[in-house]
């Protein structure tokens, strides 16, 4: 319960910095103003919803469907209301108040109708649900700060660095047209869904907390919550666009061209020039290094090997196809996901090293992971001309230091699982006495 506490009070926390800091750097309401107008205002309906199925693993079966079907009446009359007002709703906001006065309403339930062990478990169910639905303001808003307060990008730095990779984002973005439309409309989806991939996965693991009257010591929404909140914080270290707004058109067609270094992506690969940073808009995100995409993709594998097949290979699609997306339309260069993996294998080795109790494999296995990151972000900064020219010595080293936290990672954590129980052999029958 402390934990939990704790939690709550350093989110409430950076909750409220961030209001202040959008609002001096942006002139625009923060995460806090913004979630308390969708009681009223049309909402963006995606994270409200996952946020209540998050909340209702609390639930049983009967009080579930009395929650899903209280937020879809709420959300019919208000509906009804804005198309009798001729109310001016944003494509796709109708839906998503509902679920939001469910969470609250759930709230104010477990504070006045409940006690002891039934009140902390719908508090903790309710509070991971609006937790969820936070991180999605907070990113939103540290996003628009990156484009606010980071007025050059480092991008030319990104393309030298990745000439020992191949460029593979040219690449990437080459075989991606070619399969138009299916690849791109596939790995379109893909990308834009990666969260209900995450809430699947989440759903599985919470599936019996219900059931067991309490949550499991390690799950992947914190994973994924915890990647959203430190990540955004290394985009105001290294701020990147990425190749198809430095290097392309953007992604509204020829709109973008007009801060691009070059209009090169996809079709020509870029020269290797002197890098140095350059202006960009003060609309764009800086969020490129490290590939958040990929780090998230990673975690949904990861927790995603311990379910039934079904959902392994899923974990596995998904993957596949995130790298694919973040290369093919030109969000990322290669050294993103490369940081991206070692960043993710990093935070969920600290989460799982910090629920078992810090010891010297969980220790050695954080920092070194940090070590890796860390040389990465100063490579891709101050060494991008010798890594280009030397690919065959940078590309492959890159590489290994990957596979090596990866490595790492799996040879740590293998001996962390749960055992399962031997099998109780049955007792052989005894002969009947004559």
């Amino acid at each position: 319960m402390i934990l939990w506490v704790t939690a709550g009070v350093v989110t409430l926390g950076l909750l409220i910095a961030l209001e202040v800091a959008a609002r001096h750097y942006a002139g625009v309401s923060g995460p806090l103003t913004n979630q308390a107008k969708e009681v009223i205002f049309p909402p963006k309906p995606g994270p409200l919803y996952a946020g209540m199925a998050l909340m209702m693993v609390v639930l049983t079966w009967r009080q579930r469907l009395i929650a899903a079907g209280a937020a879809i009446g709420i959300d019919i009359v208000f509906v009804l209301v804005r198309w009798a007002v001729d109310a001016d709703v944003p494509e796709g906001h109708f839906f998503g108040n509902g679920a939001l006065w469910v969470m609250l309403g759930c709230a104010v339930i477990a504070v006045t109708r409940r006690t002891g062990r039934e009140r902390t478990l719908l508090l903790k169910g309710v509070g991971l649900g609006l937790l969820l639905v936070a991180g999605r303001k907070t990113g939103d808003t540290w996003l628009l700060i990156t484009a606010k307060t980071r007025e050059t990008v480092l991008d030319p730095y990104l393309v030298a660095a990745d000439h020992a990779l191949g460029n593979p984002s040219w690449l990437a973005g080459r075989m991606l047209e070619a399969t138009a439309p299916i690849g791109t409309h596939l790995l379109d989806w893909v990308y834009a869904e990666l969260a209900v991939a995450a809430i699947v996965v989440a759903l599985y693991q919470l599936r019996n907390v219900a059931i067991e009257g309490r949550f499991p010591r390690h799950h992947l929404i914190r994973t994924f919550l915890l990647i959203g909140l430190v990540g955004p914080g290394i985009y105001m270290i290294f701020p990147v666009v990425g190749p198809i707004f430095a290097y392309g058109p953007g992604t509204s067609g020829t709109g973008g061209v007009e801060w691009a270094v070059a209009n090169l992506w996809p079709d020509t690969p870029p020269p290797l020039t002197t890098p140095h940073p350059v202006p960009y808009d003060g609309i764009t995100p800086r969020n490129c290094m490290p590939s958040l995409h990929t780090a998230w993709a990673v975690a949904i594998f990861i927790h995603s090997r311990n379910g039934p097949r079904v959902l392994r290979y899923a974990g596995t699609f998904w993957l596949v196809a995130t790298l694919g997306a973040t290369l093919g339309f030109g969000y990322h260069y290669g050294v993103d996901l490369v940081a991206g993996v070692v960043f993710a294998l990093t935070i969920e080795a600290a989460l799982r090293a910090f629920d078992r109790g810090w010891d010297r494999s969980g220790i050695r296995l954080v920092a070194y992971g940090t070590t890796v990151f860390a040389a990465l972000l100063v490579a891709y900064r101050y060494l991008p001309m010798e890594m280009a020219r030397h690919p065959w010595l940078f590309g492959p080293l890159l590489l290994l230091l990957m596979a090596s936290v990866i490595y790492g990672y799996v040879r740590t954590t293998r001996p962390w699982e749960p055992k399962a129980a031997p099998p109780v052999p049955r007792p052989e029958p005894q002969p009947e006495p004559v």
